[in-house]
């Protein structure tokens, strides 16, 4: 009961003077790149410290970034890898942590941790396994973040064959790893996977998980047992939408882009498995359909078929991305993977936007079907079809779906979600 009544106070309540924290986030990535994950742990540093706490952010080295920087108040330090620490090494690319304690990140962050004396580690992907070993011997209280399944799939996706898998198993990941990224990359992501979840468990003090799905995943393959489960605080906290004025960075030459009539809207990486292929089906077979608008990014597995009707955006700022969601009729987020949660549906919500999901996977805990959108199968064409076509015949009805969006909405919010953080936080210092 009082976790509970923590939750609902605000920061100030939460947190009386003298008692800030310092509060090191680490995480793969960090702007200035661009994705729901990376955007997540920008927000939270930089509402934690406009409250008061001391924030540092530890993430991955790249070319041309600086090694530590003040980003309006919170210190950001990025460590190399082994792989960039060797001179003369340099690639512009963005780089990614390996599925293991990279050694020169763990002394990176290990001296870090020194000299900046965190109260609580709060950490997300791959480099919590480099931040375990460099916590190793301290009672600094370490809280991962599951924002994916990449605890416990070596591929993140947890997918196998493009359906949903059923759980780990070694001749099967070893298989899916090394199709999905090669030999011997493959293998070693599955092994370093597999013992990074041994080090988490001996390590991790706190779960935070970003969907109800996600947590079911976590708790299999992480928590292992009622007697750890019950030692080790695992809360469902969503991502937040963080509302601001984008209006000044609008791009009118980007904008101009968009159709003038009402479109159907789809906002992600061109992937196949975010069911790309299945939509554009499902869209040929709508009579007499309305534009649809594809914004994101083009990968290797992008389609190439495309559509009369169908177009394409890339580079599109996030604030021209809003302001296409407040454009369009609704949005589409057909994905064969099962999403953890999927921003970009709160996103539509956020603009009193229907939007069309599947499952199983985080949409479920943003999306009520039948009352703010529709969730369908994933792969499944007619479905997806069927969907889309009620949603343009029943203006009335997308109207509605709208309008309850737009109030679900609210149970993502930074108001929501800052104090429920702060008192995980304070939660996990207490112990």
């Amino acid at each position: 009961m009082k976790a509970e009544r923590d939750s609902q106070r605000t920061p100030q309540e939460t947190w009386p003077e003298g008692k800030r924290l310092r509060i090191l986030i680490v995480t793969d990535h960090y702007p200035p790149f661009i994705g729901g994950a990376h955007r997540q742990s920008y927000f939270l540093a930089q509402n934690l410290h406009a409250m008061g706490h001391r924030v540092g952010v530890a993430s991955v080295w790249h070319v041309g970034l600086p090694g530590s920087e003040s980003d309006n108040g919170v210190e950001v330090y990025r460590f190399k890898q082994i792989a960039t620490a060797v001179p003369g090494v340099t690639d512009p690319r963005q780089r990614h942590h390996p599925p293991f304690p990279d050694p020169v990140t763990t002394l990176g962050l290990r001296h870090l941790i020194n000299t900046f004396k965190p109260d609580v580690v709060h950490s997300h992907g791959w480099i919590s396994y480099s931040a375990a070993l460099a916590l190793m011997g301290k009672k600094i209280p370490l809280l991962i973040s599951a924002r994916d399944y990449g605890y416990s799939c070596a591929t993140r996706t947890l997918l196998y064959k493009d359906q949903l898998c059923s759980g780990p198993e070694l001749d099967k990941c070893l298989h899916c790893a090394s199709d999905f990224y090669g030999v011997p990359k493959g293998p070693t992501a599955v092994l370093g996977v597999a013992l990074g979840r041994l080090l988490l468990r001996h390590k991790v003090s706190g779960i935070h998980d970003i969907s109800n799905f996600v947590k079911l995943i976590t708790e299999r393959a992480l928590v292992g047992g009622q007697d750890r489960a019950a030692k080790i605080p695992e809360v469902v906290i969503p991502s937040f939408l963080v509302t601001n004025d984008d209006s000044l960075n609008l791009s009118s030459e980007k904008l101009a882009r968009l159709p003038k009539e009402p479109f159907i809207l789809f906002v992600g990486a061109f992937q196949r498995r975010k069911g790309l292929y299945q939509l554009l089906e499902a869209y040929k077979r709508l009579p007499m359909p309305p534009p649809l608008v594809l914004i994101g990014t083009i990968e290797r597995d992008s389609p190439t078929d495309i559509p009369q009707g169908v177009i394409m955006l890339e580079d599109f700022p996030h604030s021209c991305v809003m302001a296409a969601w407040e454009r369009c009729m609704f949005g589409v987020v057909p994905s064969l993977w099962p999403e953890p949660l999927g921003a970009v549906v709160f996103e539509a919500m956020s603009k009193g936007k229907a939007v069309i999901g599947t499952t199983p996977g985080g949409h479920t805990d943003m999306i009520v079907d039948g009352e703010t959108g529709y969730l369908v199968p994933p792969g499944d064409v007619n479905s997806l079809s069927d969907a889309m076509c009620n949603l343009i015949e029943n203006p009335k009805l997308l109207e509605q779906f709208g309008k309850a969006a737009k109030e679900r909405m609210k149970l993502f919010t930074a108001d929501i979600a800052l104090p429920r953080f702060e008192a995980l936080y304070q939660q996990l210092v207490a112990r």
